[in-house]
């Protein structure tokens, strides 16, 4: 994969990168269409990459439809699918991981801790692999995009991170590879997740922008659905990751809730898609 890359950069061809853990579906499908707008070539890669799973988590059954995933991205016309096996990426002797930092320790990572540790580890490896110019990621990810921000910012890397705007079902739910664990039920209850988000920048969008007002008003509008278990809501600056004093256009409204033993997460970006 690496003097594939090398050789096309070589030729002169920018390189665009879609990491992804397969199971692919329309989100993934905009990442790749924007990065065939942008690039002369386009790699995808397809790893469900253990380090970012805890020790509960659902690695074992994380669904991986390789051959689906591979006709998808053929009739989209990539260059390159890099599907590698686990021990190629983390072979015997590999010991080397990233620290993300304070940053991967609030919202996602309090919840999921080792979790950005994974995930960096995992894309410096791939950006240096795939060679790309400019890398791919949803926005439903908002605080993995802003950790691999600060990877590629504090290493120096020369790849810039475009984060795409969450493909969302015509009733609002982001559109996730887990969401295929939702019974019909919990499926029905999802999209008050997105639904109470955006209520909340409405109530931004009217003059509210005191943070603990706007999350209060999430809390309340899940709180009436049953089934669903909050854990976390918050408005934050989306670079720093802390509450500002008063919400202004581009701080992001972020949630994570579980429905049974599935956890969703989605975001508003207030007033602006700045992400």
């Amino acid at each position: 994969m690496q003097e594939q890359a090398v050789a096309w950069r070589h030729a002169g061809d920018e390189i665009g990168v879609v990491p992804t853990m397969g199971a692919l579906h329309a989100g993934h499908d905009s990442l790749v269409a924007r990065a065939r707008r942008e690039n002369q070539r386009v790699i995808v890669t397809v790893f469900v990459n253990p380090a970012q799973f805890g020790p509960n988590e659902d690695f074992a059954r994380y669904p991986r439809p390789f051959d689906q995933d591979r006709a998808r991205l053929e009739a989209l016309g990539v260059d390159a699918i890099f599907h590698p096996a686990v021990d190629q990426i983390y072979p015997p002797a590999f010991k080397t991981r990233v620290d993300p930092g304070p940053l991967a320790e609030v919202l996602e990572g309090k919840s999921r801790p080792g979790h950005f540790a994974g995930v960096l580890t995992v894309v410096l490896k791939l950006f240096n692999l795939t060679q790309p110019k400019r890398a791919y990621f949803g926005q439903k990810d908002f605080q993995q995009v802003v950790l691999v921000r600060q990877l590629v910012r504090d290493f120096g890397l020369p790849v810039r991170i475009v984060a795409v705007p969450t493909v969302r079902h015509t009733d609002g739910l982001a559109i996730s590879s887990r969401n295929a664990y939702l019974d019909p039920g919990q499926r029905q209850l999802a999209p008050a997740v997105h639904h109470a988000i955006t209520e909340a920048a409405h109530g931004f969008a009217g003059g509210e922008t005191d943070p603990v007002r706007l999350e209060a008003l999430t809390r309340e509008r899940l709180a009436a659905t049953p089934g669903l278990v909050l854990d976390y809501v918050a408005v934050v600056d989306d670079t720093t990751l802390s509450r500002p004093a008063h919400a202004i256009p581009g701080n992001v409204l972020a949630v994570a809730v579980k429905l049974g033993s599935i956890r969703l997460i989605d975001n508003v970006v207030l007033g602006a898609e700045r992400l």
